[in-house]
């Protein structure tokens, strides 16, 4: 959910910067929501890049390389987060993080069944847990209306 605050503030902060400055670029909401799904990306990726270690509890233990997979993700994250962000890349970063959001949901599920603290230090309530998986279509859905 956070994560959605984010897409959603970021986004609404462009237009109303549109808005107010007279720019036709921001007056766009699915630019705006474009910029927005990208930053989130990179900055989530650069948390997966600068602190694999506090990630690696997602991913199940018969998975091996957890803190490699986390880096990993990161990476992805941000190079397609960045990708979204140019008219050419666009088309193949929206399929690239819709292939990692769905590479990804296991380790939401997992949390979810194991009742652990999601990333960040939000509630491990099972209300919240459960309801982050509802969220990964949303995310998916966010980064194609934004093309």
């Amino acid at each position: 959910m956070a994560f959605l605050s984010g897409l959603l503030s970021i986004s609404l902060l462009l237009l109303l910067t549109g808005f107010i400055f007279h720019l036709p670029y921001l007056l766009h909401f699915p630019h705006d929501a474009g910029i927005a799904a990208a930053c989130m990306f990179i900055m989530i990726g650069c948390m997966h890049v600068l602190t694999p270690r506090k990630l690696t509890y997602m991913i199940e233990p018969w998975l091996p390389y957890a803190l490699q997979l986390v880096i990993l993700s990161g990476i992805g994250e941000i190079i397609l987060g960045a990708g979204l962000l140019f008219p050419a890349t666009q088309w193949y970063a929206a399929w690239g993080l819709t292939i990692l959001l769905i590479l990804m949901f296991p380790a939401n599920i997992y949390v979810a069944v194991k009742q652990l603290p999601a990333p960040g230090g939000l509630p491990a309530k099972p209300w919240y847990t459960w309801s982050r998986l509802a969220f990964q279509p949303v995310y998916i859905a966010w980064i194609w209306l934004s093309l």
